[in-house]
């Protein structure tokens, strides 16, 4: 590390260490679990593909089958299929079956509003 990165790194950093006891155990009581923040970084997780978050993006649109899903998105069935079990796993999308056919939608309503505010945030960058 050069001079110029260390020097710039302990610009982080606070100069003195004093802990705000206070401050620390409040948050410490509402902080996260690790297995809730565990199961938030597999969402992101999920959403840090592109491919996927244009899947969820079509299937706010509309409920398709997987057919139309990988016609839409110029990509095989099974490249498609790979990706909603995925998504099926975290309970981003669902399904229903109807004869031979498989219809894919977005699993409720906090599904979309991720996608809208994400949406929003990047509309002002």
């Amino acid at each position: 590390m050069s001079t110029e990165e260390i020097s710039s790194s302990l610009k982080d950093c606070c100069d003195v260490t004093i802990i705000h006891d206070d401050i620390v155990s409040d948050i410490q009581k509402k902080q996260l679990s690790l297995e809730k923040g565990n199961d938030l970084a597999l969402l992101f997780q999920a959403l840090s593909d592109p491919t996927r978050v244009r899947i969820i993006y079509t299937l706010i649109q509309a409920e398709v089958c997987v057919c139309d899903l990988a016609a839409i998105l110029e990509m095989s069935q099974s490249s498609i299929s790979h990706q909603l079990r995925n998504l099926r796993a975290l309970r981003l999308v669902k399904h229903r079956k109807v004869g031979r056919m498989v219809y894919y939608s977005i699993d409720d309503e906090h599904v979309e509003s991720l996608m809208r505010i994400g949406l929003q945030h990047i509309s002002h960058m």
